[in-house]
């Protein structure tokens, strides 16, 4: 398996090199929007220690983003009337890994709405606006 890319966009956005709107944070992850959201409220989960992704991460660095990701997804259903969540984690490029640094999207579903399409950037202001009434359900 390739070696950690200390320079992959997720470790600038842990380092303060690229900004980001922060949801939740504590000694052991990050959350924060998706600027690609495939639904209101999507945002990522990530640890805070180096990790490629589901295949070489450690019992703790899993644990630490599933309590995270089980906190955000449950104040994601408050926030935006959700009927349901989907969470998604891709491993290596062939499993459609785009960031190599481990990562839970958490999409808070309507009843008979389809996610939006991947890969379209968002408006930031609605962005920025959902990550204040998640971090308000929280």
């Amino acid at each position: 398996m390739p070696s950690y890319d200390s320079e992959n966009v997720f470790a600038k956005i842990l380092k303060g090199d690229i900004p980001s709107f922060k949801v939740f944070e504590d000694d052991l992850t990050y959350c924060f929007m998706d600027i690609m959201p495939r639904s209101n409220g999507h945002c990522l989960v990530i640890p805070k220690t180096p990790c490629r992704n589901l295949l070489d991460a450690s019992p703790a660095q899993l644990a630490a983003c599933i309590a995270t990701a089980n906190k955000i997804a449950n104040a994601a259903m408050s926030a935006f009337s959700a009927d349901g969540v989907t969470l998604q984690q891709f491993s290596e490029a062939a499993g459609g890994q785009e960031v190599f640094h481990l990562h839970f999207h958490i999409l808070p579903r309507i009843e008979g709405k389809a996610m939006g399409p991947a890969g379209v950037m968002g408006d930031m202001a609605v962005i920025k606006e959902n990550a204040e009434k998640l971090k308000a359900a929280l």
